[in-house]
């Protein structure tokens, strides 16, 4: 794996809100080299004069405001900020993955919203929760039924935890969308809802076959909750992780 390890930065929101920049020279101190925004639109142009100045790189931005906001615009930001792998990571409605007519609609919004990003020289990509895994369609994990409705431009970053949470063989699921993955959510903890994450590598999780089963995808580090100090998780899951990539 050539890529840097990124960092989904919603795991430091609280400390981005206080601090950013400060916050982002502690997420490359501690030898990160990418990061994953949230929101591209929050002043995308002082975001990126503070990634530059620190060498982190863009693995790719949630975009959730393209459900809200004009997409150009949000377009616009993610340019800004150096993207051009871009994610809705929700505001769908959970009822919609548990028909085929609501995968349709589903597919129907990001097929749409793929042509726009092309435009722009940018791709679209859907993450996962674990309502998009628990429900079954004709025996398959609900993402697996959505991937088919969807035009070869649109990618999955599938988050790890999530679809081991909804019920999934990670591994064996990230076999199946070998060709739709380009990013992973890696998270670890003890795979129930409610529960604080841990440092990857402290949890459940699979991870050295979680990590076989998508070698050429963006590994991105995201800790939702975390019961210990955040900044130590990060530094004992990079820790973890390159350990894994120089074994």
């Amino acid at each position: 794996m050539t890529r840097p390890l990124s960092v989904q930065l919603y795991t430091v929101r609280e400390q981005l809100a206080a601090d950013r920049d400060g916050t982002l020279e502690r997420i490359a101190g501690i030898g990160y080299g990418a990061v994953e925004p949230f929101d591209p639109t929050a002043d995308p142009k002082g975001f990126r004069q503070v990634i530059d100045d620190l060498g982190l790189a863009v693995s790719s931005t949630h975009a959730y405001a393209l459900l809200s906001q004009e997409p150009a615009e949000v377009f616009d930001a993610v340019a800004t900020v150096g993207a051009d792998l871009v994610i809705i990571p929700g505001g769908v409605p959970e009822a919609e993955f548990t028909t085929r007519d609501g995968l349709s609609r589903t597919a129907d919004l990001l097929n749409g919203l793929a042509e726009q990003a092309a435009g722009h020289g940018m791709r679209i990509g859907y993450h996962n929760h674990w309502w998009e895994i628990e429900p079954r369609i004709d025996g398959r994990h609900a993402i697996e039924a959505l991937a088919d409705l969807l035009v070869p431009e649109v990618f999955l970053e599938i988050d790890t935890y999530w679809a081991a949470v909804g019920g999934a063989d990670v591994p064996a699921l990230l076999g199946r969308l070998a060709g739709r993955t380009l990013a992973l959510h890696v998270k670890d903890g003890p795979m129930v809802k409610g529960e604080p994450h841990t440092a990857v590598g402290a949890g459940a999780m699979p991870v050295p076959e979680i990590l076989a089963a998508a070698p050429d995808a963006w590994r991105i580090v995201e800790l939702d909750t975390c019961a210990t100090d955040l900044f130590t998780a990060l530094a004992d899951s990079h820790a973890h992780l390159t350990g894994l990539e120089g074994s």
